[in-house]
């Protein structure tokens, strides 16, 4: 679960309720498009929150970046039926979501973790590929999780067939604190952010969670389909990576002929750990996928 760094919102962004075809999504947007549209998708279990540190660095260098919850996820919510959370079904969001912000210009996809394989399908399956200006997987593999963290996301899916959120939260605290690898060492801690997990996580659909979670354990392995669609790309991680390992990455990168960087200092969410590191490497990517 990503921890975000701070709360509070740089004077650049907002948040609001971006309206598309498909219906309403809550964002954080910031900066004015004088480079190009982005468009930030978060993972499992996270919030447009997660990217609230790159926020101010990229509209600085001339980009809107905008964060979004995705249906069920935090703030925008979503129906209770597990079919509303088909993989087609969220794929359409993202394609309405591209078109609400930048009509027939393309965005910059980024998909951190779960939301990367998410951004993989929109490209692969939404049916235009020019919608989209380049696509960053960021802390993302080439198909299923690695099968340790199979294990943890299969007691989590069978947790929420007989559990409220609220005990299964109080589950996974009891679990993270055995662990002894602390986040607040690499992020440090704002005041409020630990309530904000708590709310964000009771926020959540758990028919959204249970289809996700299905979607991580069972991800086909999609590279070499993605590495024939001519768009630039970046794979981009931490030095260490509990979900997908690091090594799995850097083959992933080879195989799509993609541009490969690694974040010093961060392990599955750099863009929460590292964010003025990453927003750089961003910057400098799109800017060159742009020319």
């Amino acid at each position: 679960m990503s921890r975000p760094p701070m709360l509070q919102l740089p004077d650049s962004a907002r948040a609001y309720r971006l309206e598309t075809s498909r219906g309403s999504f809550a964002v954080l947007d910031a900066g004015a498009a004088r480079r190009g549209t982005a468009l930030l998708v978060p993972g499992f279990t996270g919030s447009k929150e997660d990217f609230i540190g790159l926020l101010e660095p990229l509209a600085a260098a001339g980009w809107r970046v905008v964060a979004v919850d995705g249906r069920g996820q935090y703030e925008t919510g979503g129906p209770r039926a597990e079919e509303a959370y088909a993989r087609g079904e969220l794929v359409a969001d993202l394609m309405a979501q591209a078109k609400a912000l930048a009509a027939d210009r393309p965005v910059h996809l980024l998909g951190h973790s779960m939301g990367g394989l998410l951004a993989r399908a929109a490209v692969l399956d939404g049916g235009e590929p020019q919608a989209w200006a380049s696509l960053t997987l960021m802390s993302t593999g080439p198909a299923a999780i690695d099968a340790a963290q199979q294990v943890r996301t299969n007691l989590l899916v069978d947790a929420l067939a007989t559990m409220d959120l609220e005990s299964i939260w109080q589950a996974m605290q009891e679990m993270d604190a055995a662990q002894t690898v602390d986040a607040a060492a690499v992020t440090g801690v704002a005041d409020g952010v630990d309530e904000f997990l708590h709310q964000r996580w009771l926020a959540n659909t758990p028919q959204q969670l249970l289809a996700t979670g299905r979607q991580l354990m069972s991800e086909p392995d999609r590279v070499e389909e993605l590495a024939a669609v001519g768009m630039p790309k970046l794979v981009i991680s931490g030095e260490a990576d509990y979900a997908w390992p690091v090594p799995w990455q850097d083959e992933m990168a080879v195989r799509l002929g993609a541009r490969r960087e690694v974040v010093t200092g961060a392990e599955h969410s750099p863009n929460a750990e590292r964010p003025a590191d990453t927003a750089a490497l961003l910057d400098d990517f799109w800017g060159s996928a742009t020319g």
